[in-house]
């Protein structure tokens, strides 16, 4: 984990707390028999009774899925060890430079290490009394920002120095959340050539969906249900509060294929990373790279906009499962369009949504200072 403390533009820097989803330490059945353990029994995650929970997980997942999942993440491990902690910690560090002086930035993991309550601690110790927490999950779900959240604050129960708390909301309709995707793809598909580019994105459980519609006469009530954000699956005034996950995922291909520039018709939009037996989103991204098969799609692009940094789900599920898999059904290739790890535009766009948010937290917040003289100077922390 990196801290940024800001020299002097401010006698008490703001903190700011990126909470990431989380990794093993290790791609061995251990590590992720405790990885795991901690994930799957979170209640927002698998959302079912205590004892349900407990059965499910210790009397089949624990038994079966780590080993798996150890040669999984074997394949995408480097020597520096998990590319989600990797990337997450040069995000940290660049977004550090990028805001300057007044600020102090900490990764903190939902599951797993770094912990988020030693990330607060580490901001408590650089004397920040104002915190931000960004879960670093485009669009809303409550198995991802709302654990991580309700995570955040019950650790701050033991901070009392922290006066002021700010939370951001998702940027899936961020422009420069857009433009930064844009800047990664087009060098990419220009590469690639596809004929098709599928936006592919974390799925959840249908009844997760379900519990956000306090009608319970809209979600999934049509296929088309999820086409635009409403006063329906919004419940909000505005698209940034929204809290259908699959309206913000279907806003988020329209935001990006639009900044890519993307023509109609040359784009659609699945769900991966399904778990158990119950109805999960859809379209798959399993039966939609079978449909694009049938289609006669032999050149495929895939992004995954609900990552902001490569995982597990993008580099392995995607970039080596899916790949074979589509060349097993005569595809000519599937490539992997790199995530925003820590492109300049994506920290550009990352400065600019902390610096709007900070002065929302206090009026004298310092803005975002990517030419400031005195720049935040990144302290390694274990």
């Amino acid at each position: 984990m990196s801290l940024a403390r800001a020299p002097s533009m401010s006698t008490t820097p703001i903190g700011v707390l990126l909470v990431q989803l989380g990794t093993p330490d290790a791609p061995t059945p251990p590590a992720l028999r405790r990885y795991l353990g901690e994930f799957l029994s979170d209640p927002r995650v698998i959302d079912l009774p205590a004892p349900l929970r407990w059965l499910l997980l210790h009397g089949v997942i624990l038994r079966r899925r780590p080993r798996a999942s150890a040669e999984a993440y074997a394949k995408i491990w480097t020597p520096s060890g998990s590319p989600l902690r990797i990337h997450s910690d040069a995000f940290t560090r660049a977004l550090a430079r990028e805001l300057g002086a007044g600020y102090a930035v900490a990764l903190g993991m939902r599951y797993g290490e770094p912990r988020i309550d030693t990330a607060l601690a580490a901001l408590a110790g650089a004397g920040a009394t104002r915190l931000l927490v960004w879960p670093l999950f485009p669009q809303y779900a409550e198995a991802s920002s709302g654990s991580a959240l309700a995570r955040v604050f019950e650790c701050l129960r033991h901070y009392a120095s922290f006066g002021r708390v700010r939370a951001l909301g998702p940027c899936f309709d961020d422009p420069g959340f857009a433009d930064a995707w844009a800047a990664v793809a087009r060098p990419a598909l220009e590469t690639a050539r596809p004929e098709h580019v599928l936006f592919s994105y974390h799925g959840i459980p249908e009844r997760q969906l379900r519990a956000a519609d306090p009608t319970g006469r809209h979600c999934l009530a049509s296929e088309r249900c999820c086409d635009e954000l409403s006063a329906q699956n919004a419940h909000a005034p505005s698209a940034q509060s929204a809290r259908c996950y699959r309206a913000q995922c279907f806003a988020t291909t329209r935001a990006l294929a639009a900044s890519i520039g993307l023509s109609d018709g040359s784009t659609s939009t699945s769900f991966q990373s399904r778990l158990g037996r119950a109805r999960w989103t859809g379209p798959s991204t399993e039966h939609e790279l079978a449909r694009l098969r049938r289609n006669g799609v032999r050149r495929l692009a895939v992004l995954c906009p609900s990552f902001v940094a490569d995982c597990l789900e993008t580099l392995e599920e995607i970039g080596l499962r899916a790949r074979e898999h589509w060349r097993a059904q005569g595809g000519e290739e599937l490539v992997l369009v790199p995530s925003l790890n820590a492109h300049p535009r994506w920290i550009d766009a990352a400065a600019r949504l902390v610096g709007a948010a900070a002065h929302g937290l206090d009026s004298d917040a310092p803005a975002a200072s990517p030419e400031a003289s005195e720049s935040a100077t990144p302290i390694p922390i274990t």
